[in-house]
């Protein structure tokens, strides 16, 4: 390993690998991608049926917990992060979702200058390869391959009809012109495997000679010069080791790790480091705070037909489906199973959706553990942008030391509100006549959930994190005291030091967080480089014309 480089990544995930694979395009620069996790290879993550094994490994996840969260009844919450090459991207459920452009709109306006949804639309389309989304909308020669299930379980298009029974609409693709609206998945699955980062953008990036990745590197701080950052210290083997940059350190490291480092570096709160046993480089109070997730509940019904994935939970079942993906890369185990999502708006003067659906042909948690009383079908619903806020902090100075990570869930008032309406507008959706040959009982919440009370108190016992935890090192206006990096991509108050990843969001965005990662280590790129961003798009995405006055 050479111990002077261009250019060194922290973190091969998401926006790491992208970042690598970029920053190294011209074969000359010398990147060093460090990452603590190893190997993808297996079937365990690379058929994509398997989601639910490795996020529950020690091998390929951190295994963090999250503080005890009050309004949950003092329930502690996992957060899965991946411990692999590919990062979360090689653990995940496969869903992409770009996000709305309202979101990125909403980034713009909060001091992320140059991040709105003309700016980062042709970031989108430079990373995709979509294999059935809306043209001009979607890439169609990037590296991120983006596929569609078959939708052949009669549920899928049973739902979609009862959903458009009651009153909302089917889109052709969520990823293009309209979210809002009922339709097929997409999915970062390529020829029957995973298409992680790792797969689409790691290898590739290897493949060229000019970058570098060590694995078993945890990372400790990043090195300085006074105020400008030269390296990196980490600890591999029990042995500590230093390399150099002699362009810049790029923390891309995800929304817990990437804040922990910063601080443990010297950058954050200074009372947190202080107590930490850090000295103190730069205090920025943004540093850890600004901690957002989605929360969701896993609305269950009872199928009457014998239709569902629940036959296929044996394990001679799996043993069959596992042999056609090994050897044909076909079937059941080629697909993430979530082949159907939906985005709607809880309420009349609700500007864009704020509540996202997953169908799945089987009532099942992300633990593989479906309830007793066999077959049945389920909707993972939650709202999109929460007002509650969390933080990361250090506990103390060791590498090793997990952070304590406190989301704060459910502690606004609004909440609980989002999630009555999601559990009362699910239950009028699977009321239409088109589910009435499959509906029988509710499994959960139970058709005797009715009161807010009730509401309220399956929430607390049973909802879960979606597991898109982001926003830690907020990206803004240099002079907001809240914002940890500039529109760059830059950490305010160090030189040549940067972070791109999903913990700069500003705010979260609508669907699952691959998607927006990965396109912020392509966009971090081109900043990194000092080349001019792409030109910004015209296209004009859909906002339904009555939304002040109308639900749907």
């Amino acid at each position: 390993m050479e111990r002077i480089y261009d250019y060194i990544i922290i973190g091969s995930g998401s926006a790491g690998s992208a970042l690598a694979y970029r920053l190294g395009a011209d074969g000359k620069r010398r990147i060093l991608v460090l990452e603590f996790g190893g190997s993808d290879a297996g079937p365990l993550i690379q058929m994509p049926a398997a989601l639910s094994y490795p996020m529950n490994m020690k091998r390929y996840d951190w295994g963090y917990l999250a503080e005890p969260e009050p309004a949950l009844g003092g329930r502690r919450l996992v957060c899965p992060r991946g411990k692999v090459i590919g990062g979360s991207s090689s653990i995940n459920g496969m869903i992409y979702v770009r996000g709305h452009a309202g979101d990125y709109a909403h980034w713009a306006e909060s001091g992320a200058t140059g991040w709105g949804y003309a700016d980062v639309l042709p970031y989108f389309r430079r990373m995709e390869t979509s294999h059935g989304g809306e043209a001009p909308w979607r890439g169609t020669d990037g590296p991120l391959n983006v596929t569609r299930g078959p939708r052949d379980n009669p549920l899928h298009a049973a739902f979609v009809a009862a959903t458009e029974a009651a009153g909302y609409v089917a889109t052709p693709d969520y990823n293009g012109h309209r979210q809002e609206g009922f339709g097929p998945a997409d999915m970062t699955v390529w020829k029957g495997r995973r298409w992680s980062t790792a797969n689409a953008y790691l290898r590739p990036a290897l493949a060229r000679g000019n970058v570098d990745l060590v694995t078993g590197a945890m990372v400790d701080r990043v090195l300085f010069d006074g105020k400008a950052a030269t390296g990196v210290e980490f600890v591999r083997r029990g042995t500590r080791m230093q390399v150099h940059a002699a362009a810049e350190v790029v923390l891309a490291a995800g929304a817990i790790n990437s804040p922990q480092i910063l601080q443990r570096s010297g950058i954050g709160p200074g009372k947190v480091l202080q107590a930490a046993g850090v000295n103190p480089l730069v205090d920025r109070a943004g540093v850890g705070a600004n901690l957002q997730d989605h929360l969701e509940v896993y609305f269950q019904i009872a199928c009457l037909q014998p239709i569902t994935l629940y036959r296929h939970l044996g394990l001679l079942a799996k043993a069959r489906i596992g042999a056609e993906w090994l050897f044909f890369k076909t079937g059941l185990g080629a697909s993430n199973q979530f082949e159907t999502l939906g985005f709607i708006r809880s309420a009349a003067g609700v500007r864009y959706p704020d509540i996202q659906y997953h169908f799945l042909p089987v009532a099942i948690s992300y633990d593989g553990k479906a309830p007793a009383e066999g077959h049945g079908f389920q909707l993972h619903v939650g709202p999109m942008r929460s007002k509650s806020r969390g933080h990361v902090r250090i506990r103390d100075n060791r590498h090793d030391s997990a952070p304590e990570i406190r989301f704060n869930y459910m502690s606004h008032d609004e909440d609980w509100q989002e999630f009555r309406r999601c559990i009362r507008l699910t239950r009028e959706i699977v009321g239409q006549a088109p589910m009435d040959p499959y509906r029988a009982h509710e499994i959960q919440p139970g058709d005797d959930a009715t009161s807010d009370e009730a509401i309220d108190a399956f929430v607390r016992n049973h909802v879960e994190s979606a597991y898109h935890p982001c926003g830690t090192v907020r990206m803004g206006a240099t002079n907001d005291p809240d914002s940890v990096v500039d529109p760059e991509c830059r950490v305010i108050g160090v030189d040549r030091l940067r972070v791109a990843d999903s913990s700069i969001f500003p705010r979260i965005t609508n669907g699952n967080l691959n998607g927006p990662s990965i396109m912020t280590g392509e966009k971090a790129a081109d900043h990194i480089l000092g080349r001019q961003p792409l030109p910004r798009a015209n296209d004009m995405p859909f906002f339904h014309p009555e939304w002040e006055t109308q639900q749907r």
